[in-house]
Parts: structure tokens; C-alpha cells; sequence
């Protein structure tokens, strides 16, 4: 049976895949030291490893840590650490202190990363290290990503952007470099949970992040609990839906997450799909 990557790509496509790697070990050598911005996602991971392979100790992976960060994000990081052994240090963060984020409006993701790069930005600066990057890969071009403009005014580099790597290339190159989460799905914080006008809260950011372990838990890969008041709205895989419709797993997704502290539960039918929430700005923007 075919990997995911081996579907995506071919052997022209691993030979692109393969020079673009070259070209991104090579604007990484000419940095004289580098700070990553390390969440636990592939596109970071992978950009992680690049920079330890390229500079050794010369590049810092940095992890941010919050309310909205997960314990299984971080437990992925760790996996990472452990296979790599690179430089690396956990921080924290604070954008839940700002209100302009908390209020929750399409730019949070904005305030989160402005948060995030002025933190590099000083430990940059303690530390003389020359600049810092993120993981975002040209792909991500196509959705809306305020998180990018923050990343423009502080002028953060984007190495896999620049290389043209796309996400199945990435995973790709991922899974040859021996990273163990080169198939990891898709990731992104607990507040992109929250729809666009919910305040983000500790509880709030606590609860989702109950309900997703209790869903991971349960065997799925994929997915996400999207909260509305006091419903957990479940989004898993298209190719996971048959399993979660089973009388049996509806029973089960139904009491676990109840017992993780939601008083509704719900199956979105349309599944798992990057950015749902945004749905609503589309409309919005079309009335």
C-alpha cells in the first residue's frame, strides 16, 4: 500500500523535492546563526532539522509555550529533540494578556505571531544570533494567514518559502531525514478552534484541548473540536467519517467528550477541512 508522500510524489517530484533541499541547505549555510521558531508541526520540524544539520549549534530551535499551545504539540517536539538532539529551549509567551487578541477577531492569529517574534526577537538580540525563521511553505500562500504579516514587520525569514517547498515535498524530505512525524496531519494552536468573536479564555482553550485528547484517545488522526457555546462541533478525516458514524463510536465520541466537560456534542458531515472557521469570513465578505 502507497504512503501518503509516495501518492503525492513521484520520482520527478522527489527529484525536485531533492534540489530544493539543496538550495535550503544552502541559504541556511551562508546565515551566520538562526533561531527557529519550533511548534511541533512538520513545516517547523522539518526546518529545525534543516537548520541543526546545516549550522549545528549555531541554530536554537524555540518553542513557545501557553494556554493555547497543547501538551500533545509539545510532546511532539520532545519526540523531535529525542531523534535529533538539537539545540532547543522552551520559552513562554503571554498573547492571552493582550486584549486585542483575546477578543478573538479574524487577526488574532496576528497578535499571536506578533507576540511570538518580538519574544525572538529579544532573545535573538541577548543572544547575537542573526535572524529567525518560521516554517510557513508555499503552500500556505493560499489561505488567509494574518500570522504572515507579523512575520513580515519582523522581518523573519522564511527558508522553506523561499525555497518553494511545498508540504507533501516537505514531508517527503521529512520522512528520508528518518523525523517521525514526517506524516503528522495538519496542526495549528487551540485558539483557531474558538470561531471568529468568542473570547479566547484559559477554560475555553482548556476544554478543547480535553475533547481532542479524548478524540485521540478514541483512535483518530485527523480532526478537530470546534467550540460553540456549550457544543463541541467534531471534524474528523473524510476517510475517518464511516468509523465515527458507527452507533458505536457516536456513543463513544458522544460520552467522552461530555466527560471532558462539553454539554452538547455534534459530527460536522462535511468532515475535517483546513480553516473552517474562515467559511464565515468568506460569506461575510460576499453579503
Amino acid at each position: 500500500m502507497k504512503t501518503l508522500v509516495q501518492i503525492h510524489t513521484g520520482e520527478a517530484c522527489a527529484e525536485a523535492a531533492a534540489e530544493k533541499e539543496q538550495l535550503l541547505f544552502s541559504k541556511l549555510t551562508g546565515l551566520h546563526s538562526l533561531i527557529v521558531a519550533l511548534s511541533g508541526g512538520i513545516d517547523s520540524v522539518y526546518l529545525a532539522w534543516a537548520a541543526h544539520q546545516t549550522l549545528g549549534d549555531r541554530a536554537l530551535s524555540i518553542t513557545a509555550v501557553s494556554a493555547s499551545y497543547s501538551a500533545f504539540d509539545r510532546e511532539q517536539v520532545e519526540s523531535f529533540l529525542r531523534v535529533t538532539g538539537a539545540r532547543h529551549e522552551f520559552i513562554e509567551t503571554h498573547e492571552l494578556e493582550n486584549p486585542a487578541y483575546r477578543v478573538n477577531d479574524s487577526n488574532r492569529c496576528y497578535f499571536c505571531k506578533d507576540e511570538l517574534f518580538s519574544a525572538l526577537d529579544t532573545l535573538a538580540v541577548e543572544r547575537h544570533i542573526a535572524a529567525v525563521a518560521y516554517g510557513v511553505n508555499a503552500d500556505d500562500t493560499f489561505d488567509f494567514r494574518p500570522g504572515q504579516r507579523a512575520a513580515a514587520e519582523h522581518r523573519v525569514l522564511t527558508p522553506l518559502l523561499d525555497a518553494q517547498l511545498h508540504k507533501p515535498e516537505i514531508r517527503l524530505l521529512a520522512q528520508r531525514a528518518g523525523l517521525p512525524m514526517w506524516d503528522r496531519p495538519a496542526s495549528a494552536c487551540l485558539a483557531s478552534r474558538l470561531p471568529y468573536g468568542t473570547e479566547v479564555t484559559e477554560d475555553r482553550l482548556a476544554l478543547i484541548e480535553r475533547g481532542e485528547a479524548a478524540l485521540r484517545k478514541l483512535g483518530f488522526r485527523q480532526f478537530r473540536v470546534r467550540l460553540h457555546d456549550k457544543l463541541g462541533r467534531v471534524e474528523v478525516a473524510p476517510d475517518e467519517l464511516p468509523r465515527a458514524l458507527t452507533p458505536e463510536m457516536v456513543a463513544a465520541i458522544s460520552a467522552s467528550l461530555k466527560a471532558a466537560g462539553f454539554t452538547y456534542v455534534t459530527l460536522d458531515l462535511e468532515g475535517y477541512r483546513q480553516g473552517s472557521l474562515n467559511e464565515t469570513l468568506v460569506k461575510s465578505a460576499g453579503t
